[in-house]
């Protein structure tokens, strides 16, 4: 059989510059891609021109995301959503959130309107990252009076799915924490979220309530928004309001959802009890003492759990959390954890720091380091130095810089190494 044409080099150029080129136009995947493609090919001479060119290209991308929040196809509406997102949670430009706030805001109420599951908790995520962005400007503050109703609505309705609810309960406790909303507002929102996860709680037998999996991942989302505004509440009345009032559930109901059969009810309900003991303790060193030795038990047994119808991944995940939370309360002693932030470091010291940057790493993942450096509201909830920004050189042109002194490094090398060896092959030849 004859053999087929070998490809020139030409062709193969040809070719594959055609493939690069449709990789390029490709939709929505691409949208992050542009930036590391050029910033690794850009010199740092011309940094500033690259720098101008990814970030308008940036733009344009997210642009066309937005347009995508609105398309006929409902799973392309996700697809865009989770694009957009993404690309926020990476890149800190409340600018360009700022000037759409209005079409951002419209096109999510349209799809926790009508959309279904996947686009109904797509978009409570956008809501969370959107406000992260915002912080307590008037247009964060627009966001969170349009969209928290709609948010609650959702949270609340027993007909929707369980994950849904369960994002909208966390969005609700993100957006209420970041916008800096009234005490009353939040103390209100608080009692809905436990309406929600007081479903867990013991029945009036005793015995431990029969819920899904759903649903316990639905009760730990409001579990966790609940203790995430009881961080706003400064020491003063909390020993009144925890146990005299209907405006917070008592020690005792909150401890019944240590015996739940779900993992995460069960740490989220750890984590207020520390919360709750914290905040008291800063008011009364006296705090709940009796409970405190009544609830003691429990929490060893948590903290020793051997269980074998339990995964082993769980049970290292609830013995490394239960004997913190252990430890702070026979001791009032708290582990500290250390996140660096350029040359500096976060100190997290207290149950309150770990509970709020837990919450920010929940909508920020990875991505929360270049927001601490970065974005105001974050660099305010932790009081960190605004000149560690000032002095803070982007990962990528520090990664410019040193592939240029190594070039520079690598020149003057062979240089040198070019010189010696001349001069030796000159004595060579006079020989």
């Amino acid at each position: 059989m004859p053999k087929g044409k070998k490809k020139s080099r030409s062709d193969r150029h040809r070719i594959e510059g055609s493939l690069q080129t449709s990789d390029d136009d490709s939709y929505p995947n691409d949208n992050m891609s542009v930036l590391s493609n050029y910033s690794e090919n850009c010199s740092v001479e011309d940094g500033n021109e690259g720098d101008d060119f990814a970030q308008e290209n940036f733009e344009d991308k997210l642009v066309e995301l937005i347009d995508g929040l609105s398309q006929k196809s409902s799973q392309g509406r996700v697809t865009s959503y989770k694009a957009f997102t993404k690309a926020l949670i990476k890149k800190y430009m409340p600018s360009f959130i700022r000037d759409r706030t209005f079409t951002l805001c419209d096109c999510i109420e349209k799809s926790l309107k009508k959309g279904a599951a996947a686009e109904k908790s797509a978009a409570a995520e956008l809501v969370a990252v959107i406000c992260v962005q915002l912080g307590t400007e008037d247009a964060g503050e627009d966001v969170c009076r349009t969209i928290k109703p709609l948010l609650l609505s959702m949270a609340c309705d027993k007909s929707a799915t369980p994950s849904v609810r369960a994002e909208c309960c966390t969005a609700l406790g993100n957006i209420a924490f970041l916008s800096g909303s009234d005490m009353a507002e939040n103390l209100t929102l608080m009692q809905q979220f436990e309406s929600i996860f007081s479903g867990s709680f013991l029945k009036g037998d005793g015995s431990v309530p029969t819920t899904t999996p759903e649903a316990g991942v639905m009760h730990a989302a409001a579990l966790n928004a609940w203790t995430l505004l009881f961080t706003l509440i400064g020491p003063g009345n909390i020993g009144t309001m925890i146990n005299n009032s209907k405006s917070l559930p008592s020690l005792e109901h909150i401890s019944e959802l240590l015996q739940s059969a779900h993992l995460d009810v069960r740490m989220a309900a750890g984590e207020a009890l520390a919360l709750i003991f914290e905040v008291g303790r800063a008011e009364n060193e006296a705090f709940e003492e009796d409970f405190a030795d009544e609830v003691t038990e429990t929490l060893k047994q948590l903290a020793t759990d051997y269980h074998k119808y339990r995964s082993k991944k769980d049970r290292k995940q609830q013995r490394a959390t239960f004997r913190d939370i252990l430890q702070f309360i026979e001791d009032d002693t708290t582990n500290e954890v250390q996140v660096k932030i350029g040359k500096e470091v976060l100190l997290l010291d207290t149950w309150v720091k770990r509970k709020q940057y837990d919450a920010l790493c929940t909508i920020l993942g990875p991505s929360i380091n270049n927001h601490l450096l970065e974005n105001d509201l974050i660099k305010e909830i932790f009081e960190i130095d605004v000149t560690i920004v000032d002095s803070k050189i982007p990962a990528y042109a520090q990664l410019q810089m040193e592939r240029h002194r190594k070039r520079v490094q690598n020149a003057a090398n062979f240089k040198a190494r070019t010189i010696s060896r001349a001069k030796n092959r000159d004595k060579r030849s006079d020989f």
